[in-house]
């Protein structure tokens, strides 16, 4: 049985079959990136105080900070696409989807965070907690809802192609007056 607004057809479950798979390939790829452990001479202390980190990535000057922020708001956020294509609803609220998305996202995050803590060389920072959920929310509304409203569009075109429009309308139904049995 199909979920109500979700998308149909085999189109469809490829589509959401892809989005597993792109899944999947991302998040091997982030845990290949965030938990491998780093051959270092010394570690920055871990990194507590919100905003702490993003101030001294500023200190540093516009192409330097710009690479640092950036790739920490890149990092998670293809999951702000693909967690809601993996779900694949058409017809649910934007601020739910968002709401759902950025919460999962903040929550993989923050697994990876506190994985981070028994890897040699690598350590928990709380300003990379808050950049990827923010990557994740900016993607999420960057994409989703257009995408949304083109796959509706399109589905909704393709209905309108396979009914013919008398079809669609219907007859009414003529049911015959009964009289009062005696």
């Amino acid at each position: 049985m199909q979920r109500q607004g979700s998308i149909g057809g085999s189109a469809a479950i490829r589509l959401r079959a892809t989005g597993v798979v792109l899944l999947v390939a991302h998040l091997v790829f982030v845990a290949w990136v965030t938990l491998r452990p780093r051959d270092v001479p010394w570690v920055m202390p871990t990194n507590l105080h919100p905003f702490a980190g993003i101030r001294a990535d500023l200190r540093l000057g516009w192409p330097e900070a710009a690479r640092r922020i950036g790739e920490g708001l890149a990092l998670l956020a293809p999951l702000g696409v693909l967690l809601p294509l993996v779900h694949g609803r058409l017809r649910v609220s934007p601020a739910a989807s968002l709401i759902r998305t950025v919460a999962a996202g903040a929550l993989l995050s923050l697994g990876i965070e506190l994985l981070q803590t028994g890897v040699p060389g690598q350590v928990a920072d709380v300003d990379s907690l808050l950049l990827n959920t923010a990557g994740v929310a900016l993607a999420h509304a960057a994409v989703v809802p257009a995408a949304r409203v083109w796959l509706r569009r399109r589905s909704e075109r393709r209905v309108r192609a396979a009914v013919p429009e008398e079809a669609s309308q219907g007859r009414t139904p003529r049911i015959p007056r009964v009289g009062i049995a005696p």
